[in-house]
């Protein structure tokens, strides 16, 4: 599995014509090594993968990984003595969007003159198609996140805060297995479900509320990333109307997923539906993105995506309307791209729930 995804990496030393590739995202690492500390750097070669790491991580490194394990007192000078000691100098690619500027400028000046430094972008896309390891994780990841959600619904009443609401599900999560949440959760009632990023606030929940909530879990590092609503009693007539709307555009999207299919077509089949219903100006977010070691990582899914979906693909369709003063529908799941089209990896029902307590 591991020497699979390197032949992957090693793609980027001949795409860029590269002597070496420094990555620095940590889960890039894990990804590409099995290591799952939090400080290291992985430096891939034409002939070696080999794991730079301090004294806090060399035993954990030589047990998880198979590399060649570094150990230095110094990261930058770790870095630039093992370039030095490379016969293959000139192009280094490093990830452009991890790095920080001054890393960069103080790895120039060590290395010297013999070394050009390369950003690369995108490095994540790597990871954008998973294998069935990769998959069984998210799955398990968001069966955690149902049974959390199911356990609390009692407590989805009248009088409660957002803030709570998101508190006992972080814990019910937990307590099933979640090794963290995915982000800081999103429970937005009333008129904050506008908000599409409407972190859970010490609002009350009102009978008469939409409540929309968008979370997730993690298991064994992977990520699962969901949106669901419920009606708190009897809701308007017009926030009924938008859910079918994003609820169709919801479904027209996964329907027309399967290899080959250009991600911004996906984006556009449910954008063009809830224009022609008169509200493509509320929804302004692009369609989906894709989940794994991040939750939010390769491919996107979006007017502006070039990608086209390949089987093994994992990302969230979410299509939403969001109007200020009235309120907001988000749907979310997350899906795998199949052969004969796609699966969703979430499992909680995507109707508009009532909740009458």
């Amino acid at each position: 599995m591991i020497n699979k995804r390197v032949a992957k990496a090693e793609a980027i030393l001949h795409d860029h014509g590269l002597a070496a590739m420094i990555f620095t995202d940590l889960n890039n690492i894990r990804y590409l090594s099995g290591f799952t500390g939090t400080d290291g750097v992985l430096i891939l070669t034409k002939d070696s993968l080999s794991f730079l790491t301090d004294s806090r991580y060399t035993t954990q490194a030589r047990e998880q990984t198979e590399c060649r394990v570094i150990e230095y007192k110094d990261k930058l000078d770790g870095i630039s003595d093992f370039l030095a000691n490379q016969p293959d100098k000139g192009r280094i690619g490093f990830e452009g969007s991890i790095l920080t500027f001054q890393v960069y400028s103080s790895l120039l000046e060590k290395a010297g003159p013999e070394f050009e430094f390369v950003p690369v972008k995108d490095t994540t896309s790597l990871r954008a198609v998973k294998d069935r390891d990769e998959i069984g994780k998210m799955r398990s990841a968001a069966d955690i996140s149902a049974r959390a959600l199911d356990s609390i619904l009692g407590l989805l009443q009248p009088g409660i805060t957002e803030s709570e609401v998101a508190l006992e599900l972080e814990i019910a999560a937990r307590r099933l297995g979640s090794e963290r949440k995915a982000f800081d959760f999103i429970v937005a009632s009333g008129v904050r479900g506008a908000l599409p990023h409407g972190v859970a606030s010490s609002k009350r929940i009102d009978r008469g509320d939409v409540v929309t909530i968008d979370f997730g879990s993690c298991f064994e590092g992977y990520y699962s990333d969901e949106t669901v609503n419920f009606a708190i009693g009897t809701i308007s007539t017009e926030m009924q109307k938008i859910h079918n709307i994003v609820k169709k555009a919801h479904d027209l999207a996964i329907k027309s997923i399967k290899p080959g299919v250009l991600l911004s077509d996906i984006d556009k089949i449910a954008r063009d539906f809830i224009s022609e219903k008169g509200y493509g100006v509320n929804f302004g977010h692009g369609l989906g993105h894709g989940v794994g070691l991040d939750v939010h990582e390769s491919p996107r899914v979006s007017p502006l995506a070039t990608m086209r979906a390949e089987e093994g693909m994992v990302f969230t369709v979410e299509p939403g309307i969001y109007i200020p003063d009235l309120g907001g529908i988000r749907i979310e799941d997350m899906v795998v791209v199949t052969a004969a089209g796609c699966d969703c990896l979430t499992r909680l029902p995507k109707e508009l729930r009532l909740l009458t307590n």
